[in-house]
């Protein structure tokens, strides 16, 4: 008896094992914003299921201010954020907060709910964390239909500035607009069910990718090759190369570090028909130079004593030449730069990236509009054959 109820008990704690993994998914901590269609075209009922999805995702996600924190954008023609990064750190708080949420109305805004999410909802003042401590920004948007703003500029801005994107299409989804929404590989990243009744089962697929989240994936400085290693990752380098000491750079194994300088040209111990295409530390042009290279600057620039870096010839520095990371225009300011945007966008939050300025217009049925014209038409036509007729009629009557 005692040798069974051993037995009983392993297998008790084995099932205890499975069933704690499976559904306590120790994921790294992520800042996650739902963005919810609720549209009119998404029934009463179908939008509870839609719930119902966002609580089992919940449920399967270790949740807190140290793990992962949940905010849901909810929208139709318009945008509403139920609820930020930062307002709360416990299940029990976000399903309660997830039961109140209601439907808004017609239209179906989706490029302003993602301008939404990224400029409100993924800030640090809503609760996101900063982006030295590596926390992935992720966002998953549910929806029935096609948006009827343009989402390819926003969604473009938003994955620029760091939040990798899963689009779940239901029923009448468009799938051409949940691949321009979506972050790569699409195979990844995009996801299609018939019907709300079935969107249960994307929680496990998405309980899959969320506890394994490829460091890798979320970004890393390798120059060559990236390794994931579990919690972190690694660097690799090419064949033909070796790792420098940074743990991150390669060098071409023929070359070793600058070891000698003569009149301003640094040589290497190894020999390369292109050591310029082998890596260089010259802050504008790298020329070769048998097996070494020299530094020389831009129209403008003069070479610094250290032969790599330039400044201007007035002794300023243009801090725009020097490299930026602007995605329209870099405006110099002497010892240092800021970013604008071309006529038609705006700056976004990260002060780098721009998004199409966004217009809430609901575009026309053009259909609609041409049934008009015809009826309006045909309308005239008949008034004017009437008429017509009652003159004839008239003519008549004065005859006789």
């Amino acid at each position: 008896v005692l040798r069974l109820s051993g037995m009983f008990l392993s297998c008790l704690f084995v099932l205890f094992l499975v069933f704690s993994t499976s559904s306590n998914c120790r994921n790294r901590p992520i800042d996650l914003v739902f963005i919810i269609d609720s549209s009119r075209s998404v029934r009463p009922a179908e939008f509870e299921k839609a719930k119902e999805f966002l609580v089992d995702m919940v449920d399967s996600l270790v949740i807190g201010s140290d793990a992962t924190r949940v905010g849901l954008v909810n929208y139709a023609s318009t945008v509403q954020i139920e609820f930020l990064l930062s307002t709360y750190f416990d299940k029990s708080s976000i399903k309660q907060a997830l039961a109140r949420v209601e439907p808004l109305a017609s239209g179906t805004m989706t490029g302003m709910a993602i301008k939404t999410a990224m400029d409100k909802a993924f800030t640090m003042e809503a609760g996101a964390r900063v982006s030295s401590m590596s926390i992935a920004k992720v966002a998953i948007i549910v929806t029935d239909g096609r948006p009827q703003d343009k989402v390819d500029e926003v969604s473009a801005a938003a994955r620029a500035s760091g939040i990798e994107i899963y689009a779940v299409g239901v029923d009448r989804a468009d799938m051409a607009s949940l691949r321009l929404m979506a972050s790569h590989p699409y195979d990844d990243h995009v996801f299609y069910v018939e019907t709300y009744g079935v969107i249960e089962k994307l929680t496990s697929k998405f309980r899959e990718t969320l506890c394994g989240l490829d460091p890798c994936a979320q970004g890393h400085n390798c120059q060559h090759i990236c390794v994931n290693s579990g919690d972190s990752y690694n660097c690799m380098c090419h064949p033909g190369y070796v790792l420098n000491l940074d743990k991150k750079t390669c060098s071409h194994k023929g070359l070793f570090s600058c070891h000698e300088v003569l009149k301003g040209e640094c040589f290497f111990s190894g020999s390369s028909s292109d050591a310029c295409a082998q890596g260089h530390d010259c802050q504008h042009i790298c020329v070769n130079s048998g097996n070494s290279y020299i530094c020389k600057c831009q129209v403008g620039y003069v070479l610094n004593v250290d032969k790599k870096t330039s400044n201007g010839q007035n002794g300023s520095s243009d801090a725009c030449a020097q490299g930026h990371d602007c995605q329209h225009i870099c405006n110099n300011n002497s010892v240092s730069y800021t970013c604008k945007c071309l006529e038609g966008y705006v700056l976004n939050a990260d002060q780098k990236t721009c998004s199409q300025e966004m217009r809430s217009e609901i575009t026309e049925d053009a259909c609609m509009c041409e049934a008009q014209i015809v009826f309006q038409k045909k309308v005239q036509s008949t008034i004017q054959e009437l008429s017509r007729k009652h003159i004839l009629f008239l003519k008549n009557v004065i005859i006789v």
